[in-house]
């Protein structure tokens, strides 16, 4: 069962396409089998959470919460991190500002 705060190398369709690719994701929770993630991009000119080298990632990366999608556990290929507590509760904050 995958947790809040792991990031996961899975395959993720694309809103725009039915292209499916292998994507780094952040895990927002698991329930009944289905994973709610906000996607993670390497294009630092995109708005979200800054994710850095040191925290884990391969490459300078941004946490993006307006790209949040449910896919299957069955579409994780693998754990890759885990984020700081800091992180997450930083995460936190911002999923909370967006819903209000």
């Amino acid at each position: 069962m995958h947790k809040f705060g792991e990031v996961v190398l899975a395959n993720v369709q694309f809103t725009d396409t039915f292209e499916i690719k292998k994507r780094p994701s952040l895990v927002l929770f698991e329930e009944q089998e289905n994973i709610v993630a906000a996607g993670i991009t390497s294009n630092l000119e995109m708005k979200g959470i800054p994710l850095s080298k040191k925290e884990g990632a391969i490459k300078e990366s941004i946490i993006k919460l307006n790209y949040i999608f449910t896919i299957s556990e069955k579409m994780v290929e693998k754990f890759l991190f885990r984020i700081s507590e800091e992180k997450k509760k930083f995460i936190k904050e911002e999923l909370i500002k967006k819903i209000n």
